[in-house]
């Protein structure tokens, strides 16, 4: 194995964080991408899928995703597109409710990324709902500009 593969995950992991919380990617989101924790609110858990696409992490957010809303096509549509977009800032602009002991909570947020070159700015308000105790990602309504 070359000595860049060897030292990838290594750097990956001691480098910031993706979601921009300012925390070391080993104790923000990676925790939640491999299973060791639950996100704790609906906030976590949009950074945790920030930086899931980011890493172009299929399985986990598919899983994440409510089964309410959750096309049978999901996955298969995420593995042809994921790597369209490269995923560089998040902002988050406002989180209503999606506490550790509520129900549903509401995130807005800004996620710039770039395809094919260009610069864009997904602007969305996110819904999400917790399952079997579990918060997922239950839907969005947003806008892409240029």
């Amino acid at each position: 194995m070359s000595e860049v593969k060897k030292r990838i995950p290594t750097e990956r992991e001691s480098s910031l964080c993706p979601c921009k919380s300012q925390l070391n990617y080993r104790i923000c989101c990676q925790p939640i991408h491999h299973g060791k924790k639950k996100p704790e609110t609906a906030e976590q858990l949009m950074r945790a899928r920030y930086s899931a696409y980011f890493f172009r992490k299929v399985d986990f957010l598919v899983e994440t995703t409510h089964p309410d809303t959750r096309d049978p096509g999901l996955r298969k549509e995420l593995e042809e597109n994921i790597n369209d977009a490269n995923w560089s800032f998040l902002t988050i602009l406002n989180v209503s409710q999606g506490g550790p002991k509520d129900k549903r909570g509401k995130v807005e947020f800004i996620a710039e990324y770039f395809h094919k070159g260009e610069p864009y700015e997904l602007h969305e308000l996110s819904r999400f709902k917790r399952h079997k105790g579990n918060w997922k990602y239950l839907d969005g309504k947003g806008s892409t500009t240029q």
